[in-house]
């Protein structure tokens, strides 16, 4: 009755499901079900209401360590900049709960939610650049199979949440190319933009990129981390591949 476009085919438990993106315009995400792949297929309405804030709300379903999650697309990040039209859709997620008879509860629209972080995050291991809680401001590129994190400039920065530094770490490196003829700065900020410094990585014009180091200090336990970019305004500072910490 709803079907619009998108399908997301799934099982669980002994009911088979088809979410989808339902009629436009607005899309909220519609769902049915069977007790076959092949059906017959009962609509159920909706798992998400349609509502102005969104449209091609196209779903993908999960489950994740016994928690099932719902993902779709909405225009929020596109909103804090313009209202005109555009295709530049985000990500959004939030968990997802069924009923005994498996039929899934309404989900409040994304911003209405609460989703609450899985595990804490690995600082030790190589992290690619583009891996945020949040950033704004910033594109990435790609060449080949590479994503790089670029259109960087002063004063913007990229979060992380629940970053587990456990014991202490003590230096943070990064993959970088910095061509534009000026020094950039990557500060590292504990729990808000303007949080404790840990340390402050200095890059240095370069042909191509290279990795570069900083020391670190007090960086321990968990926290929100924040890399805040510092450099010459007016102009994109720097390419960034990946980081680590040790």
């Amino acid at each position: 009755d709803y079907y619009q476009e998108g399908p997301w085919f799934y099982k669980h438990g002994n009911h088979y499901y088809l979410a989808f993106a339902s009629t436009c315009c607005p899309e909220g995400i519609g769902y049915a079900m069977s007790d076959s792949p092949t059906g017959p297929w009962k609509s159920m309405g909706h798992i998400m209401d349609r509502t102005w804030r969104t449209r091609g709300n196209h779903p993908g379903i999960i489950e994740y360590k016994g928690q099932s999650y719902i993902f779709g697309l909405n225009y929020d990040i596109m909103h804090l900049s313009t209202f005109r039209h555009h295709e530049r859709r985000s990500v959004s997620a939030a968990p997802m709960y069924y009923n005994e008879d498996g039929s899934i509860r309404k989900v409040p629209y994304w911003l209405d939610n609460v989703l609450e972080q899985v595990e804490p995050f690995n600082p030790f291991a190589r992290v690619e650049a583009e891996t945020m809680a949040w950033g704004y401001g910033l594109k990435t590129i790609e060449t080949g199979s590479d994503i790089y994190v670029s259109n960087i400039d002063e004063g913007e920065y990229l979060k992380l949440k629940g970053v587990d530094f456990r014991k202490g770490a003590s230096r943070f490196e990064a993959s970088v190319s910095n061509s534009r003829g000026s020094t950039a700065y990557i500060e590292v900020h504990l729990d808000a933009v303007d949080g404790p410094l840990c340390g402050t990585l200095k890059i240095d014009p370069s042909k191509g990129f290279k990795t570069v180091s900083c020391s670190l200090k007090d960086a321990k336990g968990v926290h929100d981390l924040y890399f805040v970019f510092k450099g010459e305004a007016g102009r994109d500072l720097f390419i960034w591949d990946w980081w680590r910490m040790r």
